[in-house]
């Protein structure tokens, strides 16, 4: 019989927070795949598992997914893990994911931590719908992706380097507007934890003066709806007032 997939997530920056049953999957599995296996390492020796380990990142997926898929069809139970959240989620995980899929092999993916929702939801911003932007484009292409999000309605969540972060505000409020509202949530469930809240304008002054450290969840709030043109139109007799898009 073949094996499964097992897609783990692990801590974003308290060790505690990893669940029972991921543990547990750990250290079962026959094999685990780790973006980084010396960060790894270290979270498998707190937990005392002690179980083969492979590299598995952007830079070697496409040559090792197909040797993953033929371990795991000839019976080994394999897990995935990122140096921290869910795999798959700006993280490796995707590729190695939809090539199980498609061959029909079970995939599972356990609940757990991720940097994304503590952030929006911390945010003060409407978390009751978003988009999850991911990283921005480094050079290429930047200004044309917030170009197009100029629109966007939801709650905009991005992951963003702290060397960077100041740049992505100052292009933001270029393509948003000085008063649009964000959160910058730093070192999520870490000792320094920290929620910087206001206008793009103001958090942009803000890390100016205090230079960003840590891994970096910018929540941005979407532009205001625009609303539906009325137009009058007259019909026996009587004035009445239609919402253009019904009109056409």
């Amino acid at each position: 019989m073949a094996g499964k997939l097992f897609i783990v997530p692990t801590p974003v920056g308290n060790l505690d927070d990893m669940t029972f049953r991921a543990v547990q999957v750990l250290k079962e599995a026959d094999l685990i795949l780790a973006e980084d296996t010396r960060t790894s390492s270290v979270l498998l020796k707190h937990y005392d598992i002690h179980k083969p380990l492979q590299s598995h990142h952007k830079f070697n997926e496409h040559q090792t997914v197909q040797m993953v898929k033929e371990r795991i069809l000839g019976g080994l139970n394999v897990a995935l893990v990122s140096d921290a959240g869910t795999p798959g989620i700006s993280d490796p995980g995707f590729l190695l994911a939809r090539t199980c899929a498609e061959e029909g092999i079970e995939v599972q993916t356990l609940p757990g931590a991720t940097a994304c929702i503590p952030a929006i939801v911390s945010s003060g911003l409407p978390c009751d719908r978003f988009a999850f932007e991911g990283f921005l484009p480094q050079k290429k292409g930047r200004q044309t992706f917030l170009t197009s999000l100029e629109g966007e309605t939801r709650t905009m969540v991005f992951y963003e380097s702290p060397y960077r972060l100041v740049k992505t505000l100052e292009q933001m409020i270029e393509h948003f507007g000085p008063e649009r509202r964000c959160s910058v949530a730093r070192e999520i469930s870490k000792l320094h934890e920290e929620h910087k809240r206001g206008t793009l304008q103001e958090v942009a002054a803000w890390f100016r003066e205090h230079e960003p450290k840590g891994e970096i969840v910018l929540v941005v709030a979407g532009a205001e709806p625009v609303k539906p043109v009325k137009q009058k139109r007259y019909g026996r007799g009587e004035e009445t007032e239609d919402n253009e898009e019904t009109d056409r």
